[in-house]
């Protein structure tokens, strides 16, 4: 991973459901199916926070920082795929343009956006309107 950083979308593919405690959000239930959650690499290290995630839904850490990682730190969660916009702060323009997911607030803790996790049941479906939603910024 290079250190530039941008603006990121996990596509993470949850095969069961499953009930997590996140942080301040407490007890949430997502139901199986695949999740896009759209986050920022701007600060130093960049794109260098998706080995970190990598590293998380791989199982070989267990340290969570950020919504998400409760996600990816869960056996049932397997990372399907990353899209990138590098160089670029669209991170609630994507997120907005995948809709909101079943947790409101979820990575949206420092705006205003509805949620920054989107869900649909096909993985291969979120990716495509992942990726057009990086493009078309």
């Amino acid at each position: 991973m290079t250190g530039d950083g941008g603006t990121y979308t996990l596509i993470v593919m949850l095969r069961e459901p499953v009930s997590l405690t996140v942080g301040a959000l407490g007890e949430v239930t997502l139901p199986a199916g695949a999740y896009a959650y759209t986050g920022s690499a701007l600060g130093s290290g960049g794109f260098a926070r998706l080995d970190r995630h990598r590293r998380l839904a791989a199982g070989d850490s267990d340290t969570r920082h950020w919504h998400v990682d409760y996600l990816l730190g869960h056996p049932a969660a397997t990372l399907f795929d990353v899209v990138r916009t590098p160089g670029r702060d669209v991170e609630c323009a994507v997120a907005e343009r995948l809709g909101p997911g079943p947790v409101p607030g979820f990575g949206a803790s420092d705006c205003d956006c509805a949620s920054h996790l989107a869900h649909r049941y096909a993985p291969s479906e979120l990716a495509a309107a992942t990726r057009a939603a990086h493009d078309e910024l």
